[in-house]
């Protein structure tokens, strides 16, 4: 049985494309795999409060000599590193938000990045080589030959923490153009939208049905 950790880090509770592939993700995983477990964090609707002073020293001291305010801090980054830690597998909903990742995507990250539990500077990560899928989805177009080429900050940023960083073996699937339908100086980009998006969604159910059948087999 494997255990999926869902990460959503999308503000909004309709109309997020990011959301909508990871349904399909999520969808595809329970029918292939209807005896694995899913844990839900919804970060827009629960954020975690950003890594502060108290929760910074804490990581780098014995935790008999943490103070109340150390404690709880601490107390917090554990609970999410565990969380991190129980899971065989990873789906990290990501939307670009002006150029880069949501704060709340980028606390979450900050509380449980802790060396010697989920990072090593001096041998292989703890999670190396558990598979995470990074849904993204972007308002725009950032492939190479756009007019916004070199503006993604986020895929890249993921892609150096996630896979390099923590070791996880990353996998991206991304729907561009999604304002498309909502700026009428897009308009004429609807039909790529929409394709893109299609492909996307393609994409996520025949990933989830692949690695959903990799942990049923197992």
């Amino acid at each position: 049985m494997a255990r999926l950790l869902h990460v959503d880090s999308s503000a909004l509770t309709v109309g997020s494309v990011s959301k909508e592939i990871a349904d399909t993700f999520r969808k595809t995983w329970q029918e292939a795999h209807p005896d694995g477990e899913i844990t839900h964090r919804d970060l827009g609707r629960n954020p975690v409060p950003a890594l502060e002073e108290a929760g910074i020293h804490a990581g780098f001291m014995p935790q008999e000599q943490h103070t109340p305010e150390q404690a709880a801090a601490f107390a917090l980054r554990t609970e999410l590193v565990n969380e991190v830690l129980a899971a065989d597998a990873y789906l990290f909903t990501v939307p670009m938000y002006n150029w880069g990742v949501p704060a709340t995507f980028k606390a979450w990250l900050d509380q449980i990045i802790l060396s010697g539990r989920t990072v090593s500077f001096d041998g292989t990560p703890p999670l190396a080589g558990r598979p995470a899928t990074i849904v993204l989805a972007y308002g725009g177009g950032y492939d190479p030959g756009t007019p916004r080429e070199g503006w993604d900050f986020v895929q890249p940023y993921l892609e150096t923490v996630l896979g390099k960083a923590l070791g996880l073996d990353v996998t991206v699937i991304k729907a561009q153009l999604t304002l498309a339908e909502r700026n009428p100086a897009m308009a004429d980009l609807i039909p790529a939208a929409q394709q893109l998006r299609a492909a996307a969604h393609e994409a996520a159910e025949s990933h989830a049905r692949a690695l959903a059948g990799q942990f049923a087999a197992a």
